[in-house]
Parts: C-alpha cells; structure tokens; sequence
C-alpha cells in the first residue's frame, strides 16, 4: 500500500519512519522526499569525517540514497530504519575514504550545517562579544574533532553531537559493545586535552 506524504503539512514531518519506509519500498516519491529531508543533514554530516571536502560527501550520500533505493525492499525492520541506512552509508564511506587518502574536513562541513548555525550560537542572547565567543567555542571544538582518529572521531560525533545510544552506534558501525566504549573514552579523553588550553 503507497502512503501518501502531505509534504506541505507540519504534520508531515511527524510520520514514523516505519511508515515512510513502507511508502518507499512502493516508490512512493513523496516518503522517499520526506525521509531525504529527515535524513541528509545527519549523512553529511557523518560522511564528512571519512571524505576530504563537501563535494564527496555529498556523492557519499547520493550514492547511499540510491543504494536505499535499490535495496529497500530487503530491509526486513531487525533494525531501525535510520540504523540500516547509516550502516550503508559508513561502508560506502569508507571506500570512497580509503580510496582518497583523505585528511577529515569536519569543521568545513559542520560550518555550512544548520546543526553547527544552532550550536554556535546558542545560549548567544544576540549579543555580538557572546555570538563571536560561541563561535570561537564550536570552531575549537570542530577542530579538535577533527584531529581525532577515525573510529574516535565517529563514535564521539555519533554518541555526543547526534545523541545516539550505545547500541545504535555498535549496529551502525558493526563493532561490539566493549569497542565503542572504549573508542568513546579515548576520543573524549584526547578531546577535552585538545580542549583543555583553548577552554581553560
């Protein structure tokens, strides 16, 4: 059965992914638009710590897009939709990664995201001196991010900026719980030592 999206509506935004999926194994264009807005600010994201510049994340997510598109009708829903589809993202990332030799561009993604507009200038009150400083913040940050290793650097992004949880991560990435915790810890370690100067 298609599902009608009104894209239009707020409500729109409120359909569960489960019933989108149902709509994109149907073709229905108006799901597949919906879950693409849902979900491409969270892949570029993602795919920026394995890519060199924006323009090859953004081919990594086309690339994972038309994989989805391909593949739905094989998801069986053992994982969460959004699960499934960064699994295929990472490994698709990861090739396009290994294939450029790449240094991670986070902060030059993460500047022209509306996730890094808002982060940077929350709690800013619209004072300049707070906005200037809150940006100083996110961009100290972002490179730090950025110096991390990979697996680090993809755990710490997954668990502290996109706020998954410990299962999530492992399903997504294909690495046991006792690896996350541990790349968790470590990369928070190195971070808040990156950090430790420049926040002090």
């Amino acid at each position: 059965m298609s599902v009608t999206v009104p894209l239009d509506l707020p409500r729109a935004a409120e359909l569960p992914d489960a019933c989108l999926v149902e709509g994109l194994a149907d073709r229905d264009e108006d799901a597949y638009l919906v879950l693409v807005r849902r979900y491409t600010p969270l892949m570029l994201r993602v795919a920026a710590a394995y890519v060199r510049d924006r323009a090859a994340a953004e081919d990594v997510v086309q690339d994972t897009w038309i994989a989805v598109l391909r593949h739905v009708g094989r998801f069986e829903g053992r994982s969460s939709f959004k699960t499934w589809l960064m699994r295929i993202l990472v490994n698709i990332a990861r090739t396009r990664g290994g294939r450029e030799r790449r240094t991670v561009p986070w902060s030059s993604v993460a500047a022209e995201a509306e996730w890094w507009d808002e982060f940077a200038t929350d709690g800013a009150d619209g004072e300049p001196e707070c906005r200037v400083l809150a940006a100083e913040v996110a961009g100290a940050i972002g490179r730090a991010l950025q110096s991390l290793p990979e697996r680090q650097q993809i755990v710490v992004a997954l668990r502290d900026v996109e706020g998954w949880e410990p299962g999530e991560v492992c399903e997504a990435l294909g690495i046991s719980p006792g690896n996350q915790r541990v790349l968790l810890h470590r990369g928070r370690v190195r971070l808040r030592g990156l950090l430790a100067g420049h926040l002090g």
